[in-house]
């Protein structure tokens, strides 16, 4: 047994040892976790603002904290504390020489048609150093403490500091787009990340001093023969056991930012609690049990498959049920991973396996799965194999059990058969019309649901019937019988074919994400008529319309060019471009297979300029545009760095004097017109908004209710819009406008809630 024998000197240094370990520990974890949203924040802008911004950049950070994980492991190599504590200073300070963090400019502008190298290129030149010294804390700090508290009863677990340090990033999440987001411009969250970096030095220098003292205040017996090696399969366990949640972490956070907004406060939900499943995993007594989890785990991923084809409708309830989904998930996976951990000589090869895990499942969702899948299968995907993590029983399935996964898989199987026959069999289909096809569909897959609920503990049987749900639920979630389907770095685009007699027959539609962005009938007399947000009845088409009744020759621009609908308004004397970040958006818009808006309906050449509209718009020559019609969304999402201060104070300065600039912001989830109005006041321009609500009469896809300010530097610019009568001046806000520096989209989204209240 072990004799302490504590001089007089050592007891102080022996009360706040773990005090001075735990609060170095989570300071680290709150730094590095609060550089995530931040960094990824800062080069948000150059890329358009995709959710796949984020995604790619976990991966960085994930690959950053395995290089600090694997720093951390070879650094208990060198055989003294003290040595290992200057060491690690000394790269602190080396890593310094970055800070304040910011975006380098070494690299240029990116490249839209390959963004994938550019932005991980970039966030290793910027962030990279700083963030892996700083993640190398959490496994390094723990091995220290094993060490210095060896002999003590608290030195036998010193897994627990890592709760404490997944306690302090989750803490720091949730404060980002609660606290730091909307009180703090960018620039004061990069100098006080700064602070706080010199903070956790100083603290690391208090640890290189006790540290030494606390090894000499015990008196151990020669130290054990070190722990037999982690088997190879254990390994491979744990690195998937690590791969499932972390997949599944960015594929949830592109479900849901899709259609609200790539944003920190969407991103920060799912990662704190994927940290959340951690503090609780490798708690002394988790608060949850393993038991508990199982059951509920097996409960939130059937209600999974059977809504995972929803994307609009009650989407708080949807965030909801993903996000908890997810949560036990994780749970499940992190507790099963506790259980296997190893003695703690073993510790930092244990968190080498744990993100190296992290690595491979964000790379399988971020960057593999784009290139393999036409469409975001990967989430869904995921959340059925993890299936298979469950506790496996070794007895024979009973009868009972092979009945109930029959009866699932059939029920799941004849679901799209009866959407199929109730969707093309109107008179069948009458006799469900309360309900409507989805909402009948989905009711009849609920009897799969409770069959794959009875028969959870049989993992294979259980998986099987979670699929064909899963299977099922997406095939009638889809909407429309795609025609094609590709995917880019900005997101899945679809052409669908759909019959509208009102429109002369069939109507090519365009969706990003879940969203339509244009549609185009193939009749003669209706194609070059422009539909849906573009129509002629809406506030776009009224500016077009407008604009070109003041004379002829008009400049018009247009950022976002979706199936190239706005082209159908151009003469033969006016001049339009089109700023378009997509390739893939250009190449379907300009092919006569899908739409001809360009091809055929406009009168003259229209040009394409790729690359983010911020960086294109700032090439052209100022004072020269009549019109410019900000249409950027990505799938529900506008882009936010189009909508600040500076971004609009960008399209005045290409007007002429009686130019405007239309912002298009119909939006489902969020108020973004207000911080917008605001600028321009702050600005100086003159305003006037307008909200149409579409025609219940008129074709479906012919117009869309359209939500849309206009924007002048002049009072005379807007003149004729004002005399239209279609326009308003809104009251006065106290809302403040966004800028370049700060960006409030956690308030924008209070602001809708309150609204539909």
């Amino acid at each position: 047994m072990t004799e302490h024998v504590l001089a007089p000197a050592h007891r102080t240094v022996d009360a706040i040892t773990p005090a001075a370990f735990a609060v170095a520990v989570f300071t680290s974890a709150s730094l590095v976790f609060i550089v995530q949203p931040m960094a990824t924040k800062l080069v948000l802008p150059l890329l358009g603002g995709s959710p796949s911004v984020w995604n790619t950049a976990m991966v960085f950070f994930q690959a950053a904290l395995l290089a600090g994980y694997l720093y951390a492991h070879l650094l208990q190599r060198v055989p003294s504390i003290r040595a290992q504590a200057l060491i690690h200073l000394a790269l602190l300070g080396a890593a310094a020489i970055f800070l304040p963090l910011g975006v380098t400019q070494a690299l240029g502008e990116p490249d839209p048609a390959a963004p994938v190298g550019w932005l991980l290129a970039a966030l290793t030149l910027s962030v990279g150093a700083p963030f892996a010294i700083l993640s190398a804390t959490a496994p390094l700090l723990q091995a220290w403490y094993a060490r210095v508290r060896a002999g003590r009863p608290d030195g036998a677990n010193p897994y627990v500091l890592y709760a404490a340090s997944n306690l302090g990033s989750f803490l720091a999440l949730l404060a980002y787009p609660a606290l730091v987001e909307p009180l703090a411009s960018l620039s004061g969250q990069r100098m006080g990340w700064t602070a706080g970096y010199a903070v956790f030095a100083a603290m690391v220098v208090v640890l290189a001093i006790l540290m030494p003292r606390g090894v000499a205040a015990v008196r151990a017996p020669a130290p054990a023969e070190r722990s037999p090696a982690i088997p190879w399969r254990r390994k491979i366990v744990l690195v998937l056991l690590a791969a499932a949640p972390s997949s599944l972490m960015l594929g949830v956070t592109a479900h849901l930012s899709t259609d609200v907004a790539s944003a920190p406060f969407l991103w920060v939900a799912p990662l704190a609690l994927y940290l959340l499943t951690f503090v609780i995993a490798f708690q002394a007594k988790p608060w949850i049990s393993l038991p508990v989890t199982l059951l509920l785990q097996a409960t939130l991923t059937i209600m999974v498959a059977g809504l995972v084809g929803m994307t609009t409708g009650h989407w708080l309830i949807l965030l909801g049920l993903h996000l908890l989904g997810f949560f036990f998930t994780a749970l499940m996976c992190h507790q099963q991973m506790a259980a296997r951990r190893p003695a703690p000589d073993r510790l930092t090869e244990f968190y080498l396996l744990l993100s190296l895990g992290g690595v491979l499942g964000g790379a399988f969702t971020a960057l593999i799965a784009p290139v393999l899948f036409e469409t975001v299968l990967e989430y869904p995907l995921v959340m059925v194999l993890v299936c298979l993590a469950r506790p496996w029983l070794d007895d024979r399935p009973a009868k009972r059990e092979v009945w109930l996964m029959t009866a699932g898989l059939a029920i799941a199987v004849f679901v799209p058969l009866l959407f199929e026959m109730l969707r093309y069999n109107p008179s069948l289909r009458a006799a469900f019309s309360d309900l409507g096809l989805t909402a009948t569909a989905q009711i009849i897959l609920g009897a799969a649901a409770i069959c794959a609920f009875l028969i959870r503990d049989r993992v294979l049987m259980f998986t099987a019937v979670v699929a064909a749900m899963t299977i099922s639920a997406h095939y009638i979630g889809r909407g429309y019988d795609w025609s094609l389907s590709e995917r880019s770095f900005f997101g899945v685009m679809r052409v669908a074919i759909t019959p509208d007699p009102k429109m002369g027959g069939d109507v090519h539609v365009l969706m990003h994400g879940t969203t339509l962005h244009g549609a185009q009938a193939r009749h003669p007399d209706f194609a070059c008529a422009p539909t849906m947000y573009y129509a002629e009845t809406t506030p776009l088409g009224q500016a077009a319309e407008l604009i070109q009744a003041r004379g002829s020759g008009a400049v018009i621009g247009v950022v976002g060019q979706g199936s190239g609908a706005m082209a159908a308004y151009k003469r033969a004397s006016d001049r339009m471009t089109f700023f378009e970040i997509d390739p893939m958006v250009d190449r379907l818009s300009r092919d006569p297979k899908w739409f001809t808006f360009i091809s055929n309906c406009a009168q003259g050449p229209i040009r394409t300029v790729l690359g983010d509209a911020r960086l294109t718009l700032n090439k052209e020559a100022p004072g020269s545009y009549d019109l410019l019609v900000i249409d950027a969304f990505s799938s529900d999402a506008v882009p936010t760095h189009l909508l600040t201060r500076e971004a609009i104070q960008g399209y005045l300065k290409l007007l002429k004097p009686t130019g405007v600039v239309v912002l298009h912001l119909s939006n489902r989830n969020l108020e973004i017109t207000l911080p917008a109005v605001a600028a321009a006041r702050e600005l100086g321009a003159a305003e006037l908004h307008q909200v149409y609500i579409e025609h219940p009469d008129t074709a479906v896809m012919a117009e869309a209710s359209t939500e849309a300010l206009v924007i002048s530097p002049t009072p005379e610019g807007l003149a004729d819009f004002k005399a239209d009568g279609r326009w308003r001046k809104l009251a006065p806000t106290e809302v403040r406008p966004w800028t370049d520096d700060y960006v409030n989209l956690f308030g924008a989204l209070m602001r809708s809630m309150r609204g539909r209240a």
